[in-house]
């Protein structure tokens, strides 16, 4: 090895240190943001999670795991919670799906009708679920009065089938953002394929399930998990627009772990409870991103 090839091999690794040096320069604002407001809080929930008495100052190690895992009210709101997030993990790959196909067409005001559809998702949980309280109020809401205008018979919004119907306005809410997704999605498959496909003779159907779908799957992953994580994390609208009843029917786990911290003041019991849907969320989210790994590797 000669003297100069030595001196280049010394100032690459310099230079290596160097860059390293500037990117963690700029990353500490990031890190120490993601310290002081996430992983610390995490770290205080778990330390809680191992006391108990109103003060949390007793230390009670797993017992209010324990405690957990075999109460009842926990467990329904857990399958309550599954079930709201499958309704809303479905509905936005299917509605979101659509909807960018349509307005991925050369449509005129395409460009209206998708900045119309993305509004609800930039507005606030707690505007949103105000609105649609008072619009599916069963006395003085604006949709059983158009209901009662075209002589169809009013309906019970909230007590009929109050989680879907929860669902369903989270549903309205996110899919302008589930649309935008896909609609870059779609702008990303290169036309040259769909047109070999049209030159081979496959129509617009098995277009879609051979090309289109296909490279769609890492948007379709990404929506899944960001759907799934939202979903189980869902407070407001059980909150605002159906305070988790009629009963418990939309007592979602974050309605039920507030409950139990705020109004009973059991903060080692509550804090237990958000340990162990931090384990699902995360144990959802690997299982997805595996599954999806798995996918793009068979593809």
């Amino acid at each position: 090895m000669t003297r100069s090839t030595t001196r280049r091999k010394a100032r690459r690794r310099t230079l290596t240190g160097r860059y390293a040096r500037t990117a963690y320069l700029f990353l500490t604002p990031a890190l120490l943001f993601f310290a002081a407001f996430f992983y610390l809080p995490i770290g205080n929930v778990v330390a809680t999670s191992l006391r108990t008495g109103p003060q949390a100052d007793q230390f009670a190690g797993l017992a209010n795991y324990g405690q957990a895992l075999a109460d009842p009210a926990v467990r329904h709101s857990f399958l309550v919670t599954i079930v709201f997030a499958v309704a809303v993990v479905i509905g936005s790959i299917v509605l979101g799906l659509i909807l960018a196909m349509a307005l991925d067409q050369p449509l005129k005001g395409r460009v209206a009708f998708r900045v119309l559809l993305l509004v609800p998702y930039l507005t606030s949980v707690a505007i949103v679920g105000l609105l649609w309280r008072n619009i599916l109020d069963p006395e003085l809401g604006v949709l059983n009065r158009l209901l009662a205008a075209t002589g169809l018979p009013e309906q019970q919004w909230l007590n009929t089938a109050p989680l879907l119907t929860i669902a369903a306005v989270t549903l309205w809410q996110s899919v302008g953002y589930t649309m935008v997704l896909f609609l870059a999605g779609l702008q990303g498959i290169p036309e040259t394929f769909h047109e070999a496909a049209k030159i081979d003779g496959a129509d617009a159907w098995r277009r879609f399930w051979r090309i289109t779908l296909p490279l769609l799957a890492p948007t379709t992953l990404f929506v899944s998990v960001m759907a799934v994580i939202s979903g189980l994390q869902a407070f407001g609208q059980a909150y605002i627009i159906t305070n988790g009843g009629p009963g418990d029917a939309t007592d979602l786990s974050v309605f039920h772990i507030f409950n139990v911290a705020f109004r009973t003041r059991d903060f080692g019991y509550s804090s237990a409870q958000s340990v162990l849907l931090l384990a699902v969320i995360v144990a959802f989210t690997l299982v997805q991103l595996r599954a999806g790994r798995r996918g793009e590797v068979q593809y």
